[in-house]
């Protein structure tokens, strides 16, 4: 009878798990470059009370086990990295990435992190250039491994940027020049292996594998950046709603198996006296 209690309970704590996860997908709904998380369950221990015992020669025994499970536990987040839609700005420096890849950025502590979050700032320096950083102030990478530097004279309204990542400019002089300059995109073997560390980043791990830049021809399809637009987030809200519907039924039961389990300890003890 005890089983019944702690399977139920096992259901529970995964179906609130479930709702942390699907919330979180809600409250990420506009979110830039947001990819929406979905959680794996799986079985925990069975226990065999019976195993199969078959006699072939006779033909008799048992053909099955007879076997009981404990319940549930949640297993693995997995990030849907499917494409958002592409939402126009009309902002020079805010770009969407369409296909795999990633932006890499990096941060105070010269530790690299990536993103699909493409609205970028152009950041005045002392000697009068500009930066292109995210909004949190972290350089944005070029394929040399470099910051991308604006020189002095040049603002964002002047700025084009090519399918590729390739950066030119309309100088003072009224002449298109090219600024040297090419966005550095990568992508991952197992991008779902990426570590999420919050503000839209993140970190690169072993089971993501290297950060295999576009532009080096380690990869397969390349990506395509398109500027003035954004990649919005990939959450659906009915899907998510739905998952809400579900998770709250499969909560309920649970509850219900450890009310149903109270109820016949409780005649299982009358019967005593």
């Amino acid at each position: 009878m005890m089983r019944s209690l702690w399977t139920s309970a096992s259901g529970m704590t995964a179906q609130m798990l479930k709702i942390d996860t699907v919330t979180n997908n809600i409250a990420n709904v506009n979110t830039t470059g947001f990819k929406r998380e979905r959680l794996e369950f799986q079985s925990l221990l069975y226990e065999t009370m019976q195993r199969t015992d078959l006699d072939p020669v006779n033909m008799t025994g048992r053909p099955v086990n007879l076997q009981v499970g404990h319940g549930v536990r949640p297993a693995a987040t997995t990030r849907i990295f499917t494409q958002g839609s592409m939402q126009s700005t009309g902002r020079e420096m805010d770009f969407a990435i369409e296909g795999s890849a990633f932006f890499e950025i990096r941060t105070n502590f010269d530790e690299y992190f990536y993103t699909r979050d493409g609205s970028f700032h152009l950041m005045p320096l002392e000697d009068g250039t500009l930066m292109l950083t995210t909004s949190s102030g972290f350089p944005v990478m070029s394929v040399d491994g470099d910051e991308i530097i604006i020189p002095e004279g040049i603002t964002s309204r002047d700025v084009t940027v090519t399918f590729e990542g390739n950066m030119w400019a309309l100088n003072p002089d009224g002449d298109v020049e090219d600024l040297g300059f090419q966005i550095r995109l990568v992508q991952f073997a197992n991008p779902n292996g990426l570590e999420g560390i919050g503000g839209n980043l993140f970190r690169q791990t072993v089971a993501s594998g290297e950060a295999l830049g576009e532009a080096d021809g380690d990869t397969g399809r390349m990506s395509r950046l398109i500027q003035r637009y954004l990649e919005m987030s990939n959450v659906s809200i009915a899907e998510e709603m739905i998952g809400v519907i579900t998770a709250q039924r499969a909560f309920d039961t649970n509850s219900r198996g450890i009310t149903t389990s109270n109820e016949m300890l409780q005649t299982a003890n009358q019967l005593v006296r």
